[in-house]
């Protein structure tokens, strides 16, 4: 999916998830506010900063909205390679200048059997555990990126804070449960992302 068919399918999706939510009251209420945000990076302006591509699409506080949304456009296989999605708590953005997310790190599930498929299907898997509360240590979590490249897809749960192992094990652990995946996931320092601290 280009970049311009992403931003007419976020158009689109915005106003199918406002129309889906006015014609069907009650809605159910998240327990949190949830954004989704989108970059490709793939035709990078020469001098440009990272992040100059980053946008948030929408905020979404509902179940309806959520599955709207999701059906519509996010789904990281339809992507070119080079793009990421990313669903992160509203109020913080995906970078790690962000206050919420300075001190922490990443778990990182790297996809590489059955790639297109068990990418989507990790993908929905994580956000409804998110969006569901899920994660015991849920207050911890940021967000989760997923990461369309050439040679091999990924996703990153980003974490608050590094310094408590207990709790980043905890989560570790429920995510590659979540996941159903013998594969190892590996958690990474945001101040040091070249060097893995952990594996479950």
């Amino acid at each position: 999916m280009a970049t311009e068919d992403v931003n007419e399918a976020l158009a689109a999706a915005e106003v199918t998830a406002i129309e889906s939510t006015e014609k069907q009251q009650p809605a159910h209420k998240l327990e949190r506010k949830w954004s989704f945000w989108f970059d490709n990076q793939s035709k990078p302006k020469q001098g440009a900063a990272w992040g100059a591509s980053l946008r948030k699409a929408c905020t979404f506080d509902t179940v309806e909205d959520f599955w709207g949304l999701h059906e519509t456009i996010f789904v990281p296989s339809r992507l070119t390679p080079n793009a990421d999605i990313h669903m992160f708590k509203a109020g913080v953005e995906p970078k790690w200048e962000d206050p919420e997310c300075a001190n922490g790190g990443k778990w990182t599930y790297l996809v590489t059997n059955n790639r297109k498929q068990a990418f989507d299907k990790a993908w929905l898997e994580t956000l409804m555990a998110l969006v569901g509360e899920q994660f015991d240590e849920a207050d911890e979590i940021c967000g989760v990126v997923a990461s369309v490249r050439q040679k091999q897809d990924k996703l990153s749960l980003w974490i608050r804070t590094k310094s408590n192992e207990a709790v980043l094990m905890g989560i570790g652990k429920k995510w590659k449960e979540i996941l159903d995946v013998t594969d190892k996931i590996s958690f990474t320092n945001h101040d040091d992302a070249r060097r893995s601290r952990f594996s479950v």
